[in-house]
């Protein structure tokens, strides 16, 4: 779908952004070159699309920033359409099922979310000096308590799935949902994918299979909705940067959305 057509298809709907973990701090860094999901912000600006990023202390509670999107979305009558980046996009997920916002919705588009948990989350948890010096830094910051971290690991995320089953399930069959993984390959392009490796290489000897990086494939794949596994590190839907085309996949994800089932 092009441009245009996707500017008449969104006519009427605003799209909620969603950042995770930490990316408020990556956004205000733009101006020192770097860039989190800005590129994306500003295509949908210029098609004349009414988007907005939701302000969240992305490192709070995923429950309590799910209160922030569902505050987001009944804000304005007209119908939203949310996407979510990592822990974002769990938080997105939490607030659709908050009942009565699925039907203010037209889609949820969800990039490498750790749906069933991230190993990484599970490894800094067990070490508790760098457990509480996340937690200081997100308390000073005002990013949240630190307790976020928590919601990432895998004991917590496979539990919150299996308690919610039902509803993602009844979700996913009456909303259009897409969710997008990356696997981290070694032809990546930019340089940026080497800083993920050795959490990568980690991971895969921990049993987790491909991931990004952060958050392995099957993590980020929610059962019933529509899925894609795109090369790169955690940041290559986000970020732009050689081999990168963050626009492209959020125009293929919106895409997707839109098409009929």
């Amino acid at each position: 779908m092009d441009d245009a057509a996707l500017a008449r298809h969104l006519s009427g709907t605003r799209v909620l952004l969603c950042y995770g973990l930490l990316g408020e701090v990556i956004a205000g860094l733009a101006p020192v070159g770097m860039d989190y999901m800005g590129g994306q912000l500003a295509w949908l600006t210029g098609l004349g699309v009414a988007v907005q990023v939701v302000k969240l202390p992305t490192a709070a509670p995923v429950g309590v920033n799910a209160g922030r999107i569902a505050a987001a979305i009944l804000s304005d009558p007209r119908p939203a359409l949310l996407v979510g980046h990592s822990k974002g996009g769990l938080e997105a997920l939490a607030a659709l099922l908050v009942p009565g916002m699925a039907a203010r919705c037209h889609g949820f588009i969800a990039l490498q979310s750790p749906f069933f948990g991230s190993p990484v989350a599970d490894l800094l948890l067990a070490r508790r000096p760098v457990l509480m010096a996340v937690h200081h830094l997100a308390r000073l910051s005002r990013l949240g308590t630190g307790r976020g971290l928590r919601d990432l690991t895998t004991p917590a995320r496979q539990g919150w799935m299996r308690a919610h089953a039902p509803q993602v399930a009844a979700l996913t069959a009456g909303l259009p949902v897409v969710t997008l993984a990356t696997e981290l390959r070694a032809e990546g392009h930019d340089w940026r994918d080497g800083l993920y490796r050795p959490l990568a290489r980690w991971m895969q000897g921990q049993g987790a299979g491909p991931n990004d990086g952060l958050v392995p494939v099957a993590s980020a794949l929610l059962p019933g909705a529509r899925q894609a596994v795109l090369p790169g590190c955690h940041r290559a839907l986000v970020a732009r940067g050689p081999g990168r085309d963050p626009v492209g996949v959020l125009r293929m994800a919106l895409g997707l959305i839109l098409a009929p089932a």
